[in-house]
């Protein structure tokens, strides 16, 4: 699998204070960065796999929800998240 446990608890404690913070959405938006990217390379070698690129455009839609999520009730987290993972909207 290319997501390994070690591999989560690392992106929820760099994102998220702890690894046992899943529930931020520092730490969420963070994870599906980190599988948005992977299912990119995936979809360059295979683009006629559709099923993956129907779950690519719905991981970018959660992305975006919480992103518009820490707009609404945090804008200096939205910004140093944006920063640092590199993200433009």
């Amino acid at each position: 699998m290319y997501l390994s446990k070690e591999k989560k608890e690392e992106i929820f404690a760099k994102h998220g204070g702890e690894s046992k913070n899943t529930g931020s959405p520092e730490s969420q938006i963070a994870l599906f960065t980190y599988r948005i990217k992977h299912l990119t390379e995936h979809l360059k070698k295979n683009h006629k796999d559709y099923n993956t690129e129907k779950a690519l455009v719905k991981l970018v839609g959660k992305r975006k929800s919480l992103l518009d999520y820490l707009i609404k009730t945090d804008i200096e987290r939205y910004r140093a998240i944006i920063a640092e993972l590199g993200i433009r909207k």
